[in-house]
């Protein structure tokens, strides 16, 4: 499918999107499943507000498919340092050629069309929901902009993936439902897609929905909210390396979820706002008056609609497999219960600091204790990836100091074959944004504003900031130690980082600690390098992961002549065949689009 040049865009529009239960604001499976239907004419579908949140559901259901969360996990994961090969990766070559960074244009892996065909399912809604207010009285006008918010939030996430991924793309904020439009857009530039991403959500962000009822407590994550609009402005304007205005909407996320704990007397989604070791942040707790630890793993990652979540796609386990669709992308490349591992693996960088105590190359060096993420991404014992697949794990506390936890785990989520299908029944959520991820945005853009020198001028400049940036990383840090309150021992220390170089380190680390198998660690890399105009960083991570060629990473990344092109994909070959703007405008460093690495 050829995504926004299909000459049947609007029949795959309307064939995939129109059907869903009218009671969609129902339950979660309501509102995520979506029965075939074929051939309506557009204007005869859009009479009443249940038609457009039929389509509205569509544009979630589309988001949640396989290919669009395959992509999710490859783009953000595979060209970095957290993962190399797992079990039965062969069954991928595509795949494979991924992590071993032989990337041409014929990978299928650089398609994009499930993003486009959410974009254009979102330009839609936009352009017809207006006329079913105008003759549907139950369809208010605050409702209208609340739709309108919403679908342009999520068509403004795709082409935030987009740009991070490929740079320039094409653009259009019309939608395609004419065989006669003229769809062979040219790319619009990295500089300018950002800009009007910026601008859309700015205007839209004051209409969208800010709270969901209790009765309907998944939507609060399972659907675009005004704190997820804020979420996505805090990344955008650190990407623009705007960072007042990070920093900005990165407290209004933080404040909207401490009011929201508040409002649900501190118990929505388990959150807990008594841990002294959060700091007053809102975070979930992990049991911190106990001898084991590790349950905000259970409640954010494997139960769901957790209070620390911002935004999140959700899913359900059942093997009829006639409710929402399951997270079958994670249970093939991270694990299920029929395999040790994935096609994925954590890296041995990752790994290996499980018998390393004062030079790990992931956890803080410093952490004699146990960092409980260690055991909640990984499975040691297996060398698996736990994060997402895993249903429970349990941390013991041995309470002496170098000595390693007790780790028990729950089972595996299920594989099964229907009518010789693979099915993958994974209903861990997907998750798009939480706060520890948008606290560190926040501190990675005061590391940003910090003044370089030794002076006093600028050390009483870089005083306040350092502080604060650390007491962002301090506190998501502390709930990872296995140990009790009564007794903690602080792990990271303050005066270690004193310099903006050494803060600016530390929040890297902890992003990658914190965040890992989540799609961020591959664009995070790629923020890094764009706003240092080099590629230095980004080589000496890559080349710690077995099976790299440190020679090919530096020749490849490293060149003045395709190093920062390299950090972006090349556009997929069926596309340039039929849109002469992006054969003109190929990724240079890959060239003709056959890559010239030596394996």
């Amino acid at each position: 499918m050829i995504t926004i040049l299909n000459k049947n865009i609007a029949k795959c529009l309307v064939g995939c999107a129109i059907g869903a239960a009218s009671s969609v604001m129902v339950s979660c499976s309501d509102f995520l499943e979506i029965p075939s239907r074929s051939e309506i004419i557009l204007e005869e579908f859009w009479n009443e507000k249940a038609d457009v949140d039929n389509i509205v559901a569509g544009c979630y259901s589309r988001m949640q498919s396989d290919d669009v969360i395959r992509r999710l996990i490859v783009w953000g994961e595979c060209r970095a340092d957290n993962v190399m090969a797992g079990i039965n990766i062969d069954k991928d070559a595509n795949l494979e050629n991924v992590l071993k960074e032989n990337i041409t244009t014929k990978n299928p892996y650089t398609a994009w069309d499930g993003f486009y065909t959410v974009i254009n399912r979102c330009n839609t809604v936009i352009k017809y929901a207006p006329g079913v207010a105008a003759s549907d009285p139950g369809y208010t006008q605050s409702e209208l902009k609340a739709t309108i918010a919403e679908v342009s939030a999520l068509r403004d996430l795709c082409y935030f993936y987009l740009i991070r991924t490929f740079r320039d793309v094409p653009y259009s904020t019309v939608a395609f439902t004419d065989d006669d439009q003229i769809m062979d857009l040219a790319p619009t530039s990295f500089d300018t897609v950002l800009d009007s991403l910026i601008t859309d959500l700015e205007n839209v962000q004051g209409n969208a929905i800010k709270r969901y009822p209790t009765n309907k407590a998944a939507y609060q994550t399972g659907r675009i909210t005004r704190c997820a609009i804020w979420a996505m402005l805090c990344e955008m304007y650190l990407w623009k390396r705007d960072y007042d205005k990070c920093i900005s909407y990165a407290d209004l996320v933080i404040e909207d979820k401490k009011e929201q704990l508040k409002e649900n007397n501190s118990s929505y989604g388990m959150g807990q706002t008594t841990d002294q070791r959060l700091l007053g942040y809102p975070l979930v707790s992990s049991s911190s008056y106990s001898s084991t630890f590790g349950s905000f793993y259970n409640s954010i990652f494997i139960a769901g609609n957790s209070s620390e979540t911002i935004f999140e796609l959700l899913f359900d386990e059942n093997q009829a497999g006639n409710t929402m669709l399951g997270n079958s992308a994670v249970g093939l490349f991270y694990g299920n219960s029929t395999v040790s591992k994935g096609y994925l693996a954590p890296s041995s960088s990752v790994i290996g600091d499980a018998s390393k105590v004062n030079s790990r190359s992931v956890y803080a060096d410093a952490n004699y204790y146990a960092d409980a993420r260690l055991y909640t991404n990984c499975n040691n014992d297996e060398e698996s990836i736990n994060k997402f697949v895993c249903r429970s794990v349990t941390i013991s506390d041995n309470a002496t100091r170098n000595a390693k936890p007790t780790v028990s785990y729950g089972s595996k989520f299920q594989y099964a074959k229907i009518k010789d299908v693979d099915h993958y029944y994974t209903s861990a959520p997907w998750i798009i944004y939480r706060v520890p991820d948008i606290m560190l945005l926040k501190a990675e853009a005061l590391c940003q504003k910090m003044r370089d020198g030794s002076d006093a001028e600028v050390n009483a400049y870089n005083a306040p900031l350092l502080a604060e940036a650390f007491e962002l990383v301090k506190a998501i840090n502390n709930r990872s130690i296995c140990q009790q309150a009564s007794s903690m021992t602080d792990v990271l220390l303050e005066r270690n980082y004193n310099t903006r170089a050494t803060m600016e380190a530390l929040v890297m680390a902890e992003r990658q600690r914190e965040l890992m198998f989540e799609g961020k660690r591959w664009y995070d890399l790629v923020r890094r390098s764009l706003r240092d105009g080099n590629t230095n960083e980004l080589c000496r991570i890559m080349s710690r992961r077995e099976g790299t060629n440190s020679q090919y990473v530096q020749n490849f990344f490293g060149s003045p002549t395709t190093g920062m092109y390299a950090i972006f994909w090349p556009y997929n070959d069926e596309e340039t065949k039929v849109n002469k703007n992006l054969a003109d405008a190929q990724n240079p460093a890959f060239g003709s689009g056959e890559s010239n690495i030596s394996k």
